[in-house]
């Protein structure tokens, strides 16, 4: 028995001291690395451009901030967001809130 843990020990051990492997490793890493990358990018150019909507609008409905603020300000900060966008949802945090018309017979 003990010689099947060494067989299955030095396996284990011959494929993680192999270049490929740590390869294959990098590459997962890298790519992972290149989404977050491209999410976060994403993520700062809508909350910029919605931003900047709203406080050119001059008033926000308490959808739009909600959407806003939960689906992307949060998510953002949370992968590593930058400051760019805090500041940008300081000043929508200050706008005139008006209740979102849903129809117009409302």
């Amino acid at each position: 028995m003990p010689d099947i843990v060494t067989i299955i020990l030095t396996g284990i051990g011959g494929i993680a001291a192999g270049s490929g492997f740590w390869a294959f490793i990098s590459r997962i890493v890298d790519k992972k690395s290149a989404n977050s990358k491209m999410l976060l990018g994403l993520g700062h150019d809508k909350i910029l451009y919605l931003c900047n909507f709203y406080i050119d609008r001059g008033y926000i409905t308490t959808d739009e901030f909600e959407n806003l603020h939960d689906y992307l300000y949060l998510p953002y900060r949370e992968l590593g967001g930058n400051g760019t966008a805090e500041r940008l949802m300081k000043e929508v945090s200050n706008l005139p809130i008006r209740k979102a018309i849903h129809n117009k017979e409302e």
